[in-house]
């Protein structure tokens, strides 16, 4: 479960001038930025994976705040080195405390491999990401600025991760919007953290699930070759075999909410 102290290096520069425009606009209301995700996991793959970022404000940007920070960090003005940058900005009080919630003031998606989106409104679309995200941070959220990950971000409870991860293993099932690869090693991320609690890279996790089920090795193999491709590279693996794994890590996770009284 070790993970990275700095960002890697092909990153840094931008990820410096990501913070120093977060806080031209944000001022003392800044209260913390956090690299979460692939980078805190120490999983980040270059030219593959996205940047996740949470930035944490005190008080809560006004509207005109946050759309302008939105602006100053829209690729191509500021042209994101990854797949994209995935961000979002929370108030302190909500994210000082455990939720199902989404509760995210703005969430940023850019860059050149994501859909451009800017959204406002937590209520929109579903909870379950920001979850499980939340929850990350609060493991292993590795700080650009400001205040450490366990002072302002709340773990969610076990109860509030797994109904996470459950309609999270649902839509990578449902297949749409997602390469199989990562599909199949965020089931294996999922079965891993509903065994031990923990969050685990990607690869490690995919290396953890292969060697404990043998009937599921070889997908399991082919996805984490895949997973050191471009996204344009991706490996096009049997649907039938991923749908069969997906479903096998739906019932772990059953059996991980049913131990939790969940």
């Amino acid at each position: 479960m070790s993970r990275p102290s700095l960002p890697p290096p092909e990153l840094r520069p931008y990820l410096e001038e990501l913070v120093r425009r977060t806080s031209a606009v944000c001022g003392d209301r800044l209260v913390s930025v956090l690299a979460v995700g692939s980078l805190a996991l120490g999983d980040y793959r270059h030219g593959r994976s996205d940047v996740d970022v949470t930035v944490v404000v005190d008080p809560a940007l006004p509207r005109a705040d946050l759309s302008a920070l939105a602006r100053t960090l829209a690729h191509p003005g500021l042209p994101c080195p990854a797949a994209g940058l995935e961000l979002v900005v929370y108030g302190t009080d909500f994210a000082a405390r455990p939720s199902g919630d989404a509760g995210y003031l703005l969430d940023l998606n850019t860059g050149p491999s994501l859909p451009e989106r800017a959204a406002y409104d937590p209520f929109e679309g579903p909870d379950f990401w920001y979850v499980i995200d939340r929850s990350v941070a609060h493991q292993a959220g590795l700080p650009l600025y400001g205040a450490p990950a366990r002072d302002v971000i709340a773990a969610p409870d076990r109860p509030t991760v797994l109904a996470a991860l459950r309609a999270s293993v649902r839509e990578h099932a449902d297949g749409e919007g997602h390469l199989a690869d990562n599909r199949v090693l965020n089931g294996c991320r999922a079965t891993v953290h509903c065994r031990t609690g923990h969050w685990f890279a990607k690869r490690r996790a995919g290396e953890i699930v292969a060697a404990s089920e043998p009937a599921f090795a070889p997908l399991i193999t082919r996805a984490l070759d895949s997973f050191e491709r471009p996204r344009a590279e991706a490996a096009v693996l049997p649907a039938d075999e991923v749908r069969a794994f997906l479903a096998w890590v739906a019932a772990r996770v059953e059996e991980a909410a049913a131990a939790a009284g969940s």
